[in-house]
């Protein structure tokens, strides 16, 4: 049985479908539009400002974050029904800042900044002023492994040097951004998960070059978009590390688990506006003398859809409840299991979707195919299907035999 939401998680819900249906869908054709004519597509379209100080002004900002001091104060449980609404619009989650990667760096820099940090980074983060990057992966190693990764952050009296080669740094190209989280080996001796650190790098530091933007299945992602980054020589202050040298891998793990949850209640999201746009089109589509919602394939395609998204929705609250509960380590086996389960069952409802649609389905006409290419992605984002199906068998068997 679910558990009831607050009174004030459910306000905000309700306030949020308002403001999805008044302001955001509205206004998803003007964001292109203006994406579109102007000089460059990495200018900022002058909607997306106006949509967020609406939004701030309606108290919907920062929801994300569960300390009141600096987002709405609800739980991963209450924030995931929020995050599923946001889903449903691939400019909805930066409207209300919340967008990765700055959610997840965010959340870093509540739990593990110091005073200072938070002063300079989070502060004007938390306002949407300013964007961030966070550049773990990297493109000649295997990263879905981060023991990997080659990074270099090296000691040098008041200051670190740090040389690097990232890729799939998210918001690198926005014009906005100007602080990236780097996570880089500070001592390869160590034990294996205490080689790896975090340290703060400001994005106009001499040495930060973005070598090249990255496209999604096509998609450029502007303005925010995705980039290689090189890292030469770059050398900032000892005080931006993060937490303490050997610590990467804890912040790795306390980032990861509520930014999954994230990721996959969007995706249950997308899903949802898939049904829905599958269910108007049909009802008003005629093929072979009847309507298409009238054929039986289309109503098991639309019931297979149902029985879907119901399951991968109760798994992810269930993660998240359990996060709440016991924290993101005890939660690992069913963070691994949504990681799998949620981008499967949208890339399957997307497709119906696609298929009901025709031509259009894989068009820009629709949000259809952004969204299959989004759910394609999810399934490589914060670790590929294959790694999570290893963790999860060894969780298993683990509990299955601790007795014998």
């Amino acid at each position: 049985m679910l558990k009831e939401l607050s009174s004030k998680a459910v306000k905000l819900r309700e306030e949020l479908i308002e403001f999805m249906d008044e302001y955001v869908y509205p206004n998803e054709k003007t964001f292109e539009e203006q994406l579109n004519e102007q000089e460059s597509r990495w200018e900022i379209p002058p909607i997306l400002e106006e949509l967020k100080a609406k939004a701030k002004a309606h108290g919907l900002w920062n929801l994300f974050l569960p300390d009141e001091e600096y987002g709405a104060g609800l739980t991963n449980y209450e924030y995931a029904h929020l995050c599923e609404i946001m889903g449903r619009s691939l400019i909805a989650p930066e409207i209300f800042n919340c967008n990765a990667p700055d959610t997840g760096n965010m959340e870093v820099l509540v739990k593990y900044g110091s005073e200072e940090q938070k002063k300079q980074w989070l502060d004007p983060l938390l306002e949407g002023k300013i964007r961030s990057v966070f550049s773990m992966t990297e493109p000649d190693v295997a990263s879905s492994d981060a023991t990997n990764i080659e990074s270099t952050i090296v000691r040098d009296g008041d200051e670190y040097i740090i040389n690097a080669k990232k890729w799939w740094s998210t918001g690198a190209v926005d014009p906005r951004c100007e602080i990236a989280i780097v996570m880089g080996k500070t001592d390869p001796d160590a034990e294996t998960y205490r080689q790896q650190s975090m340290i703060l790098v400001p994005f106009d530091t001499p040495g930060v070059e973005v070598k090249r933007h990255l496209n999604v299945f096509g998609y450029d992602h502007a303005p925010q978009g995705h980039a290689e980054i090189h890292y030469h020589n770059v050398r900032v202050p000892a005080s931006n590390i993060l937490l303490g040298e050997g610590r990467g891998f804890e912040i790795a793990q306390g980032r990861l688990g509520p930014g999954r949850i994230h990721h996959c209640m969007r995706a249950i999201g997308k899903a949802e506006r898939a049904l829905e746009l599958l269910i108007h089109r049909a009802n008003h589509r005629e093929a072979f003398k009847s309507r298409l919602i009238d054929k039986d394939g289309v109503r098991e395609a639309i019931a297979e859809s149902r029985l879907e998204i119901e399951q991968a929705r109760l798994l992810t609250l269930e993660a998240a409840n359990k996060i709440d509960q016991e924290g993101a380590k005890a939660a690992r086996k069913e963070i691994a299991m949504i990681k799998i389960a949620a981008p499967r069952m949208a890339l399957k409802v997307i497709d119906r979707a696609i298929e009901l649609f025709g031509g259009a389905g894989v068009s820009d006409d629709t949000p259809l195919a952004e969204f299959w290419a989004d759910s394609r992605t999810l399934r490589i984002v914060d670790g590929p299907d294959k790694v999570h199906l290893r963790d999860i068998a060894k969780l298993e068997i683990r509990e299955q035999l601790k007795d014998n």
